[in-house]
């Protein structure tokens, strides 16, 4: 099996159980290793260190399967693996919509799985997941009993890992164009082949419905609505009246749907195409205002030579957001950029309120739903930071 070597001191991440191992932290490579094959990592003085799966096209050029000497990776491995994800969702309840294995945080580099009712829709973002798809297919198969497993291997990421975008049907029969899950007794149409992510933002679902728990008489403003998730909590929560806005007229209408699959009445809301930053203008030079505001925007960092520009877009959206917020009004703020940590997070919101000549507090600091655990040695893993804002 062919070795990465690497520089001296460079082990310390990886001796944390880190899982990374970068380009530069390589001081040789033996033999000539092809796209996702294991290969062992060893430290400046030969000693091992872990097995890895090869990129060589990424920054990230190993991701370790293991640190633990002796090991073999293979089908049996990966079962091991599948079986303790598996294994983390069984006390988490009756859920008909959940992720079943996370990645990293999973022991399971590049691998994400979700479960939306009878179809499980499957990302394989790395070299080493792709190299493992098959396995890992017939392996799913015979643990989730489901009518069919979804590819979604269509993100930029699986560039900078060298590999194809891929859509299609891996097993059993493709999804319906809408499939109905449920969420604490409500009702959401996702779409599985097209939308967002794997069609819908399940690392949002606690979030969405602690948004309820708020929302009671609100007027409530929906920045990035999507498909409409946090506004039909709101409405469920006891909200007068809804605004979403989204760039995407398609991503509204099945807001739309969804907001009277739950019974609401469209008088209830607004639905608004349109980019959000301009629109939060309009607002502000017309003087609108209202109770509850959520900004859960897209990823604005894709790279760190992104963060900058990214904290700028944050800082913009969070400062017209207090500016148009009621005294005592409520904001949900996010960002999904794993780059931002939260720290800085907290600074640009902090700045946002102070330059919009509003006091505020932070009443819960938010992040993503259990089913999409992090591991402790990755802490890459918890990308989703949000905050719940009371302006005064």
């Amino acid at each position: 099996m062919e070795s990465v070597i690497l520089y001296p001191g460079r082990e310390k991440s990886l001796l944390r159980q880190h899982p990374w191992v970068f380009t530069g932290a390589i001081r040789t490579i033996t033999g000539n290793p092809g796209l996702g094959e294991t290969v062992v990592v060893q430290g400046a003085k030969g000693e091992y260190l872990g097995l890895g799966s090869y990129s060589p096209h990424s920054q990230i050029a190993v991701r370790l399967w293991t640190t633990v000497p002796n090991r073999v990776i293979d089908r049996e491995f990966l079962a091991q693996r599948l079986d303790q994800a598996l294994a983390g969702r069984a006390g988490m309840g009756d859920l008909s919509a959940l992720r079943l294995v996370n990645a990293e945080s999973d022991l399971l580099p590049g691998f994400v799985v979700d479960r939306y009712g009878d179809f499980l829709v499957c990302h394989f973002l790395t070299a080493g997941a792709e190299f493992w798809k098959a396995d890992l297919i017939e392996l799913l198969a015979e643990r989730v009993p489901v009518k069919g497993i979804y590819e979604r291997s269509d993100v930029e990421v699986r560039v900078k890992e060298g590999l194809p975008l891929r859509a299609g049907v891996l097993a059993g029969i493709e999804p319906p164009p809408l499939i109905e899950i449920q969420e604490g007794g409500v009702r959401f149409l996702v779409d599985l082949c097209q939308g967002h992510k794997t069609g819908f933002y399940l690392d949002q679902r606690i979030n969405r419905a602690l948004l309820g728990q708020y929302s009671a008489d609100k007027e409530v403003l929906n920045c990035f609505s999507y498909t409409g998730g946090f506004g039909v909590w709101a409405l469920k929560g006891g909200a007068t009246h809804l605004t979403n806005i989204d760039t995407s007229a398609i991503a509204l209408d099945l807001a739309a749907q969804n907001l009277a699959l739950n019974g609401f009445a469209p008088e209830q809301t607004d639905n608004m195409v349109g980019d959000v930053f301009t629109v939060l203008r309009l607002f502000r030079d017309s003087r609108r205002q209202f109770d509850l505001i959520v900004l859960d925007p897209p990823k604005f960092a894709e790279s760190r030579g992104q963060v900058e520009r990214a904290a700028r877009g944050y800082k913009d959206i969070n400062l017209l957001a207090f500016k148009l917020l009621r005294p005592g009004g409520f904001l949900f703020t996010f960002s999904c950029s794993g780059l931002v940590e939260p720290q800085l997070f907290q600074k640009i919101v902090a700045d946002s309120a102070l330059d919009a000549h509003r006091e505020a507090q932070i009443l819960q600091r938010l992040s993503q739903s259990p089913d999409h655990p992090v591991a402790l040695p990755f802490p890459e893993g918890e990308y989703l930071k949000g905050f719940i804002c009371r302006v005064g």
